[in-house]
């Protein structure tokens, strides 16, 4: 079997890398049926730190191809990746797509892969919002429509799928890759010098802090919301400092807004997974509008707000540790206020979040029927 695995951002690669470590696994004990497999990278977000020590730290090779399909709107973008990705399929012919997430390379290679009479699977398969003002949410619904294997983190997003005529046999309940990344990385941060962290010293200076993240357009892009959020934390910090690695478009619109941060927010420069990791998961709290870290904080039993007005990953509130506070002051103040008083309830891992779910995925693929009933036809394409 040969499968294409397309990644559009730092956050598909930490998605795939379980999936790729599985095939390798698998390709070790295999002399037969073994899963030929080459990695995309759309580039969706070009990123100065994915360097070689980046795939290395995963664990994973370096991708077959890249793009740079980085500027311009999101139909711009979408259409680049298409044309490229297209030339991919032309030339590896492969059994299988595989996607991963709710970003524009999700639903532009999906759609190639699905017009060129190859299979298609989704990993983070029906996960819903039900909020179509989220460009994600458009994504995956698009992408579950056309979707031919549905790989699927919570028992919700079989509901979802269900709902929305999917056949049972075609849904797979895995787990979640995104936890086996944790995972791993976990072990690794475990043997790692604390020193080499340039957030060490602040670390250990403050010893009890909260940790943010804040980049969805919704809560950025307009002055009121931004003002609410803010208000918010800067009320929280003079309890609790908080530490900030600062998006872009935040810091670019909280100048333009002319809103500021208490000085017991700190801001830090975008940082990579394994030192956001390092800072979050010892902080008192997590504040975020983060789809992931909703579900990685879930995983390690650390308190979350999220400040969004929905969610699709409904089962970190309802088994996790997860509060969704909404974006106003008042919801954010009373999700902080349940946390440090004590009056949340207790929580669990959800089912299989166990760090085997790539190791399912790939079980599950190796017993598609592909090379049957999906193969692929140039000379249809370019009649």
């Amino acid at each position: 079997m040969k499968l294409l695995l397309v990644a559009g951002a730092r956050p598909n690669f930490m998605k795939i890398a379980p999936i790729i470590r599985a095939m390798d696994e698998s390709n070790r004990r295999k002399t037969r049926n073994r899963i030929r497999y080459k990695v995309v990278h759309t580039g969706q977000h070009y990123d100065y730190e994915m360097s070689d020590a980046f795939f290395q730290d995963l664990n994973i090779p370096k991708p077959d191809y890249s793009f740079k399909s980085g500027s311009g709107s999101h139909a711009e973008q979408t259409a680049k990746i298409m044309l490229a990705f297209e030339k991919v399929c032309i030339e590896e012919k492969p059994h299988l797509v595989v996607v991963v997430g709710d970003v524009n390379s999700t639903l532009a290679c999906g759609i190639v892969a699905k017009k060129m009479g190859i299979g298609l699977a989704h990993v983070e398969a029906g996960l819903r919002s039900f909020d179509m003002g989220m460009p994600e949410e458009i994504n995956r619904i698009v992408t579950d429509s056309i979707t031919d294997y549905f790989f699927v983190t919570e028992k919700s997003a079989i509901t979802n799928l269900k709902k929305e005529g999917k056949a049972r046999e075609k849904i797979f309940f895995v787990g979640h890759v995104m936890v086996d990344n944790l995972f791993y990385q976990v072990e690794r941060l475990e043997l790692a010098d604390e020193s080499s962290f340039s957030t060490s010293a602040m670390k250990k200076d403050l010893g009890r802090y909260a940790f943010l993240t804040l980049h969805r357009p919704s809560n950025v892009d307009t002055v009121r919301t931004l003002s609410e959020i803010t208000a918010a934390l800067n009320e929280i910090s003079i309890d609790t400092p908080i530490l900030f690695p600062v998006h872009p478009r935040t810091a670019k619109n909280l100048k333009l807004f002319d809103i500021r941060m208490s000085d017991r927010i700190f801001p830090l420069p975008p940082l990579g997974y394994m030192e956001s990791l390092y800072l979050w998961k010892d902080a008192l709290l997590v504040l975020t509008d983060s789809g992931g870290l909703q579900e990685e904080t879930t995983a390690l039993g650390v308190p979350c707000i999220t400040i969004r007005d929905n969610t699709e990953r409904p089962i970190t509130i309802e088994m996790g540790t997860n509060i969704l506070a909404g974006t106003r002051r008042k919801g954010i103040l009373a999700a902080y206020r349940r946390i440090i008083g004590g009056q949340t309830r207790s929580h669990t891992v959800p089912p299989k979040w166990d760090g085997r779910a790539g190791r399912r995925i790939v079980k599950n693929i190796s017993r598609l029927p592909l090379t049957e009933n999906r193969l692929y036809n140039a000379q249809r394409l370019m009649s």
